[in-house]
């Protein structure tokens, strides 16, 4: 069952990478928590990802321009391919729909992660037909 831990002095320290291949398009666990640390006043919230007590992946949200924006997400090479990554999304974007702070989701995925490209698009994100360099912006109503 996955479940949601947000990171702490206890629980950071896990060795969880991505696929070679995917290391162009996802950060490691290390630079979303340098990220997470740059965004601290931005009500940023980095998550470990667990199925029951093992720990597959991670995530990162924080506020900006009057909307969330889902910065980070990643399972471990380990766990790909068993739908941790979509039921994590899916807990997360509860999380910010429960919180209700705003009412859209932003991501932006790099051009090229096709992977990332249908698992936002199944979760009901659409383009904006905005770019940020190589990386493709998209967005959810809640």
């Amino acid at each position: 069952m996955i479940r949601l831990e947000e990171i702490t002095p206890e629980n950071w320290r896990f060795d969880l990478r991505v696929e070679e291949s995917q290391k162009n398009y996802v950060s490691d666990g290390m630079r979303l928590l340098a990220r997470a640390y740059a965004y601290r006043n931005y009500n940023s919230v980095a998550l470990v990802i667990y199925n029951d007590d093992t720990p597959v992946g991670m995530a990162l949200y924080y506020d900006i321009d009057g909307a969330y924006d889902f910065s980070q997400l990643f399972i471990d090479r380990n766990y790909q391919h068993m739908g941790y990554g979509e039921e994590a999304a899916r807990q997360i974007i509860g999380r910010m729909k429960a919180e209700h702070r705003y009412e859209k989701i932003l991501l932006c995925y790099i051009d090229g992660n096709e992977a990332a490209l249908f698992l936002y698009t199944k979760l009901g994100f659409t383009h904006t037909g905005e770019r940020d360099g190589d990386e493709i912006v998209m967005e959810l109503c809640i």
